[in-house]
């Protein structure tokens, strides 16, 4: 898409959100048992902690990453719907007194302070559990995807180096870019791989085309987490759903705390350029393998140009 024609900041993406926002939690109340299903003092705490749900950023960017390969975008809101699961279950433990011992989620009292600490705990390990069953459905690469951007090389790995940072105050840009990597980017990514491979299902993804995706999450990923850290700073607990200053309470190493408020902003928003500059190579490699001009792909491209705005330019 032309400069000419590409809608400026973050519109496009903000109408595919609203489009496919109500899909979404569709697709997440068809994933979960009932609340009232036995054990129904754990369906209820796992129905809390999901609903009301924040941005759905992840399972949005599932569906763009569909969208990105090719796919029609509802062969992957099961699946879409496993990766918000996921993210829920690590905002529930992260939240627990053992971790970040935090009190206010989305807006509301903290999952362990609804329901008690251990029924958050098992809610948290049912709706890890539950996103494989629900990601299955868009073929094995997108499992393993999913299970690597989890794991202790990813979500859970950059979690225990986040938690090491406040301890042991050894803090350098190299160490918050591999936690922002690995705590937050690695899902970023994921999210946007499995809808990839939900649309090549049961046909295996080209590598070319796995590889600028995987670019464009991981510079995304980058770019929202520090836009995040700095939110943390200038956001208030009704604008974030979230207590605000908690990461400078409790120690964290944030990319503000290392180089100032300004030189963040302005290094998230450099992310972001470079993000949707990859749009490009993103809609070629789709275009090629599946024998389209690349012309027809312009709403992709500015779909992806437009999340990459977005992550930089939210309120929340």
């Amino acid at each position: 898409m032309t400069d000419s024609t590409h809608r400026s900041g973050s519109a496009a993406f903000v109408a595919f959100v609203a489009e496919w926002g109500p899909h979404v939690e569709q697709a997440l109340r068809d994933l979960l048992p009932a609340p009232g299903a036995p054990p129904a003092a754990l369906h209820a705490a796992m129905h809390y902690a999901l609903f009301p749900g924040g941005k759905r950023l992840r399972p949005v960017l599932a569906l763009l990453g569909c969208r990105a390969a090719g796919g029609d975008a509802r062969l992957a809101l099961r699946a879409a719907a496993a990766v918000e699961c996921l993210h829920t279950y690590s905002l529930v433990h992260d939240d627990l007194p053992c971790m970040d011992d935090d009190d206010l989620r989305r807006g509301r009292p903290t999952c362990h302070k609804a329901h008690g600490e251990a029924m958050a705990l098992l809610a948290g390990d049912a709706l890890l559990t539950i996103a494989f069953e629900g990601v299955a459905t868009a073929g094995a690469a997108a499992t393993v995807e999913l299970a690597r951007a989890a794991g202790s090389l990813g979500m859970v790995g950059g979690q225990v180096e986040d938690l090491a940072a406040e301890q042991d105050g050894r803090h350098t840009l190299a160490r918050v870019q591999w936690i922002h990597d690995h705590k937050t980017g690695a899902l970023v990514t994921g999210s946007i791989l499995v809808g990839a491979h939900a649309a090549a299902n049961p046909g295996a993804l080209p590598a070319d085309l796995a590889s600028s995706l995987r670019r464009y999450g991981d510079l995304l990923g980058r770019a929202f987490q520090i836009a995040d850290d700095c939110l943390d700073l200038t956001g208030t607990a009704a604008e974030l759903g979230k207590n605000p200053m908690a990461d400078v309470a409790l120690g964290k190493l944030t990319w503000p705390a290392i180089v100032g408020l300004e030189q963040s902003l302005a290094t998230a928003r450099d992310l972001a350029r470079e993000a949707a500059a990859q749009a490009d190579l993103v809609v070629a490699a789709t275009a090629a393998w599946r024998g389209v001009p690349r012309g027809t792909l312009d709403a992709v491209r500015g779909l992806l140009q437009d999340a990459a705005s977005f992550a930089v330019e939210r309120r929340r």
